[in-house]
């Protein structure tokens, strides 16, 4: 399960072609196929003809009905609330395999690594021949210098992303809008072809601009975040990212992520007014520090909270813990689940008398028909 439809069509054509020899059947579920489509795939899903299907949210839909789900896979996790990626563990009697990835771990995964029964692995180095991102914050004042460093890039053949927060201009804003950069990008580099992506498109005309994009036919991308996964164009090197304090940690990020994807040298420039509050500050200086996700996630968690543990919030603090501090005692908090471990692999229910007292305050505490906590 992936969160956009760009995403889900690209792990298609990929895991068809790798799995073409073995003669499996794969197929593709979006909102945007036809019944006609749709048909044919839920019958072979529910007769288990179909042995690998990948989709969007589409795969949650009450009609979508598996023959044996044992294996899920959802990317970008962090774009999923926790109740949507619970939906899928009631479409099977035995709940199956689950495996979540993002290159951003929000603040309730990385609570959930220290709490939850998540095992967790980490890929840190960069595929072979590719170079780390070299990110900057720059200030409005600067956009001259900006606008030359990028004709720079478009004349060796490079490509170039802009994103910007909005569509259409708010009165109640002084975000730059979407539609207004457009056409300032396409008077600043009136040699050059720019096309433009935003999330009100209708499926087919956004496909096709990302197509010019990919074939190169525009070296220039306006966007808004509707690029932030599932878009791959090696030959973009430069992100650009206006209003860049708009922005959480997580989602400036995955757009950083559009880049770097090819052995050339990549660059992500942030955007931003220079009056910023000091907490807003710090996180574009996070950015600029460092490309490492899981020290993004935990100043995301210092900035935000761990969200809840036995709940459904993703971030914010939503517990309080009146010692320990989730971002900066690791150690001691895996001791304490060590223990815990301990205790329930010798007392599962807790029926011990010895423990009697901790089943009472776990009654007390977290007495709820839905274990969220098993959700990743």
């Amino acid at each position: 399960m992936a969160p956009t439809e760009i995403l889900a069509a690209q792990h298609y054509e990929s895991i068809s072609e790798m799995l073409m020899p073995l003669g499996l059947r794969v197929e593709l579920l979006t909102g945007s196929r036809r019944k006609r489509e749709r048909e044919p795939i839920l019958a072979g899903l529910a007769s288990g003809d179909v042995r690998i299907l990948i989709g969007t949210h589409a795969l949650l839909e009450e009609g979508v009905i598996f023959n044996n789900l044992g294996m899920v896979i959802i990317d970008e996790q962090h774009r999923f609330g926790v109740a949507q990626r619970a939906k899928l563990w009631s479409k099977n009697t035995v709940p199956p395999h689950v495996l979540v990835m993002t290159a951003t771990p929000i603040p309730r995964t990385l609570a959930m690594t220290v709490y939850g029964d998540l095992d967790v692995s980490v890929i840190k180095q960069l595929p072979p021949g590719r170079k780390p991102i070299q990110t900057l914050l720059q200030y409005d004042n600067k956009r001259a210098q900006l606008n030359e460093s990028l004709r720079r890039q478009l004349q060796m053949g490079r490509q170039v992303y802009i994103v910007y927060p909005l569509i259409e201009e708010s009165e109640k804003s002084d975000m730059k809008s979407l539609l207004e950069g457009f056409e300032t990008v396409k008077k600043t580099f009136p040699e050059y072809t720019v096309s433009m992506v935003h999330g009100k498109m209708k499926p087919l005309e956004k496909e096709e601009q990302m197509q010019r994009f990919v074939r190169n036919e525009a070296q220039i991308m306006v966007a808004t975040t509707v690029i932030e996964v599932g878009v791959n164009v090696p030959n973009a090197t430069v992100m650009v990212i206006e209003n860049a304090e708009r922005f959480g940690l997580a989602q400036l990020h995955q757009l950083r992520g559009r880049v770097g994807r090819g052995g050339e040298q990549s660059y992500c420039i942030l955007m931003s007014r220079y009056d910023l509050a000091q907490d807003t500050r710090k996180r574009l200086e996070i950015m600029a520090e460092t490309n490492d996700g899981f020290i993004i996630a935990e100043a995301d968690m210092r900035l935000r909270g761990p969200g809840d543990m036995e709940g459904t919030q993703q971030s914010g603090i939503a517990f309080e813990l009146h010692i320990a501090n989730l971002a900066q005692d690791g150690q001691i908090l895996q001791l304490a689940r060590d223990v815990a471990q301990e205790v329930l692999e010798k007392d599962e229910l807790l029926e011990q008398p010895r423990n009697y007292t901790l089943r009472k305050e776990l009654n007390r505490s977290y007495g709820k028909k839905v274990n969220w906590g098993q959700i990743s």
